[in-house]
């Protein structure tokens, strides 16, 4: 098993920018995708963006391309999530998660793990 813990969330206006983190334990995380979803207050869940198990790919949702970008340090088994220009319809709560699959799936049920979530907060 694959346990993710996730940091970095909290409070800011629009415009300002965050950096989530998630560190996974266990010897496995150079051989797992990553993904980062997010769920608004009412709202379903919704991918924002993911990476290859090396780095050298990544893919992010229309709504946040340009503005966050995901990278991966193996060597501290650990993922990020940079949010830069946040906008008010960033509010979420945000969760990374884990996958076996060599390119990231878009969809929840293609991932096999998953953080306890970070609250992002953005004030207009």
């Amino acid at each position: 098993q694959v346990q993710l813990v996730e940091s970095g969330g909290g409070l800011v206006q629009a415009g300002d920018t965050l950096r989530l983190s998630c560190a996974a334990s266990g010897r496995a995380f150079g051989s797992l995708s990553m993904g980062w979803f997010r769920q608004a207050p009412g709202k379903d869940s919704e991918f924002v963006a993911a990476i290859t198990r090396g780095g050298v790919n990544t893919y992010y949702a229309d709504s946040v391309k340009g503005r966050f970008t995901i990278s991966r340090d193996n060597r501290k088994n650990t993922v990020y999530l940079q949010m830069n220009s946040l906008k008010p319809e960033d509010t979420a709560v945000y969760y990374c998660a884990a996958g076996g699959s060599l390119i990231p799936p878009r969809s929840r049920a293609g991932y096999d793990y998953w953080g306890q979530g970070a609250q992002v907060t953005v004030s207009s």
